[in-house]
């Protein structure tokens, strides 16, 4: 039997507030409900599409996918975070390597500089 409360009202602890689960399809259950919508007669597609709880967005994308042959396909699952954050990375990656290329360069001109002057000291030395 369920409680109830100080004003006699039955308590069943549901939070009517509760966010809903989402519905996850898998690939044959969207199949199924895409053939059976598009064997509905004119005028019934919408009701029937009410009846199971989807979008004709839905429908639309599925369908889409199904043609190109994408339906089954794994999508990324990366967020937009995640592709802003790989982003900035590679963009870092490449300003450090172009300046590790600047400073070997600037390694390799202080070398060959080094270089010359201790031939021009040798040189003046033996003069």
């Amino acid at each position: 039997m369920a409680s109830r409360d100080q004003n006699d009202d039955v308590d069943d602890n549901v939070d009517p507030a509760a966010r809903p689960t989402r519905r996850i399809l898998s690939v044959d259950e969207k199949l199924d409900i895409l053939a059976r919508y598009e064997s509905c007669a004119p005028g019934t597609k919408g009701e029937f599409a009410r009846r199971e709880g989807v979008y004709s967005s839905q429908l639309t994308e599925w369908r889409r996918a199904r043609d190109a042959g994408t339906l089954g396909a794994r999508t990324s699952r990366r967020s937009r975070a995640e592709d802003r954050e790989i982003e900035k990375l590679t963009k870092k990656n490449q300003r450090l390597e172009d300046e590790l290329e600047r400073t070997r360069l600037a390694l390799d001109i202080v070398g060959k500089a080094h270089a010359l002057l201790e031939k021009l000291s040798k040189s003046a030395d033996n003069e």
